[in-house]
């Protein structure tokens, strides 16, 4: 995906196995949509419970945060149970939202990248951030929110 490009229009299941569509979200609101390697690794617990602390921030900018990984729904459940994490977690088991987003395996294809997206109201893509280390996705998702608020 490149700056400007449209939110691919996918079906996902989220932590609840219910089918979640990003079509939902266009026109209502921005979001972020992080992509990460495996549900309760330290660095992707991380990286949600980075996303959980600063949640209340998103939602003061209209924003709606969604993690995705190849994880199970049942698996998504229990990270959100375990983690208290209060946001949308999909599940792309068959990696088709990590190919619509252009999302690359890191240390040479072992490894589900772990890559950012925000995404303003009207699903155009604003920033897409590319970092294996977990700390630095929830600051510069926040960053670049700021930065495009109407």
């Amino acid at each position: 995906m490149k700056i400007g490009d449209t939110v691919p229009n996918l079906e996902l299941k989220d932590q609840n196995g219910e089918e979640f569509r990003f079509e939902a979200l266009k026109g209502h609101k921005p979001f972020i949509v992080y992509f990460y390697p495996k549900d309760f690794t330290p660095g992707c617990t991380k990286e949600a419970c980075s996303f959980r602390d600063s949640y209340e921030e998103f939602k003061d900018l209209g924003a709606e945060v969604i993690g995705i990984s190849a994880d199970s729904p049942k698996s998504h459940a229990k990270f959100v149970k375990k983690y208290n994490l209060p946001y949308i977690f999909l599940s792309d088991i068959y990696k088709k939202a990590r190919e619509a987003f252009g999302v690359k395996p890191n240390l040479l294809g072992l490894l589900p990248g772990r890559e950012t997206f925000i995404f303003d109201k009207e699903g155009k893509l604003l920033h897409k951030f590319n970092s294996m280390n977990a700390k630095r996705h929830m600051p510069e998702a926040l960053s670049v929110l700021e930065k495009n608020q109407n």
